[in-house]
């Protein structure tokens, strides 16, 4: 009878809202890959260059996790997300129109922060916003949005390509330059057009009412709780408990952090942050098309070969969100992560002699796949639930922060090693080395991690207080 009182339609609508930032994290990381050899080519970078171009924009990210907890504690989640729609769309469209590879450079930085940004306050917006019941898929719908994007920008890569092979757009100009001379300014450029309808449609969305509490501003958190639960005394009882849960933290600054249970909680989120990536998601994400070619696949297929990747994580995703607060953060992360174990294992067993035992290269696009789904359905879908529900409400900004700038740096190291490790490892060597990083990940979600899945969360604050 509750469930029927809440509007679940009204917090859907700013759910997705906020997701629209994933979608701009995704296509700004997966529209690169498009750019390279043009960008190259243009501007005649070595490979120092090459590689500064593909990584400035990580750079950015960084920056961006790095501020985006303090701003959105400070000023609010609502003008925090403004911010980072703002900083897409000025790199969408400087990108486009740089004259130079240092505004070039200089523009990808400048998304990469607002990806760095979107990236805490998306999840924690949402997180906050969520009835419990509905909060796992509701936060999943950002890490469905980032697959999304990713999916969209190898779309977007593909369609402008065969424009400007087309002979469509005719004339000099800006415009030939876009879709026909420069493709990649268009491929770039795109992005300033869900940026900016991100920008307008924040303003049709309220301020997390759980900081407006944090902030004294109890009445307007109050009318917008009441349009939540469509129920005056609902709404009060949730006001109620977040400010019971303020007084006793007795404290609503960074220092609260230190208390012995929430300062568990936030290494066990750098933890699982920083593991995460050396299983090899990214590594998989980046050079799987590299892979795929130095392993046979046919180099001519690698674009479709990208998109089927990208279709699986995204459709698999839809299926972790429709399951996450049924089955449990943990279950998903045990099967999962059990997949993603069998099927790393396989991969390095086919590079070690696969080929002598007349297993096909198709099979090696098998386990990609296999991992890809195991992997989305798992830590891809749970790392920004846990994350967005794991820390107090007063310094949740800050304690996202510190995780996901771990997770960044995970991410850039990843990024950097893994052409290395192939290199000096072997491949083989590479994906059974990931493996390993399985079982630490595994262990700490086991020992350490509480199942949150229908609490709420001032629930999971409380259990880390026990401690």
């Amino acid at each position: 009878m509750k469930q029927a009182s809440e509007n679940i339609g009204y917090v859907i609508f700013l759910s997705i809202v906020a997701a629209l930032g994933g979608f701009l994290f995704g296509y700004d990381t997966a529209v690169i890959s498009g750019t390279i050899d043009q960008v190259t080519t243009q501007f005649h970078l070595d490979t120092f260059h090459q590689g500064w171009f593909v990584g400035c924009a990580l750079v950015g990210s960084i920056m961006g996790v790095a501020v985006a907890g303090v701003l959105s504690d400070r000023f609010g989640r609502k003008k925090t997300m403004l911010l980072s729609a703002i900083l897409f769309s000025a790199s969408g469209i400087g990108c486009a129109l740089s004259g130079s590879f240092d505004q070039l450079v200089f523009y990808r930085i400048v998304g990469g922060i607002g990806i760095g940004v979107v990236s805490i306050i998306s999840p924690l917006y949402i997180s906050e916003v969520a009835i419990t019941s509905y909060r796992g898929r509701l936060v999943s719908l950002y890490q469905l949005a980032i697959t999304v994007g990713f999916l969209g920008a190898y779309l977007v890569n593909y369609q402008l390509l065969q424009i400007a092979g087309s002979g469509i757009v005719q004339g000099s100009g800006l415009m030939s330059k876009v879709f026909e001379t420069e493709v990649w300014r268009g491929m770039l450029g795109m992005e300033s057009l869900p940026a900016l309808l991100f920008f307008i449609v924040i303003f049709f969305i309220p301020e997390s009412p759980r900081w407006l509490i944090v902030r004294q501003r109890e009445e307007r958190a109050l009318t917008i709780l009441t349009r939540i639960y469509r129920s005056g005394s609902e709404a009060t009882q949730q006001a109620n408990g977040v400010k019971e849960q303020l007084a006793s933290d007795g404290q609503t600054n960074w220092r609260l952090l230190f208390k012995p249970g929430y300062f568990k909680a936030l290494l066990i989120g750098v933890a699982i942050a920083i593991l995460g990536q050396f299983m090899g998601v990214n590594a998989v994400l980046y050079y799987g098309p590299t892979i795929f070619t130095d392993s046979g696949l046919s180099n001519g297929d690698s674009l479709f070969y990208q998109v089927l990747v990208g279709l699986v994580n995204m459709l698999t995703t839809v299926l972790a969100l429709a399951i996450i607060d049924k089955v449990g953060r943990k279950k998903l992360v045990y099967y999962g992560v059990s997949g993603m174990v069998i099927s790393l294992l396989l991969i390095g067993f086919y590079f070690i002699g696969g080929k002598a035992m007349g297993v096909t290269s198709i099979a090696l696009l098998i386990f990609f796949l296999s991992y890809i789904f195991f992997c989305a359905v798992s830590i891809c879908a749970v790392i920004w639930v846990l994350l967005s529900e794991m820390y107090p409400t007063s310094v949740r900004g800050v304690a996202m922060s510190i995780a996901g700038f771990s997770l960044w740096i995970g991410t850039y190291l990843i990024g950097q090693l893994t052409p290395w490790m192939l290199q000096h490892l072997t491949p083989a060597g590479t994906f059974f080395l990931f493996a390993a990083m399985c079982v630490p990940y595994m262990l700490i979600v086991w020992r350490l991690v509480p199942e949150t899945a229908g609490k709420s969360l001032e629930e999971i604050e409380r259990l880390w207080n026990k401690d």
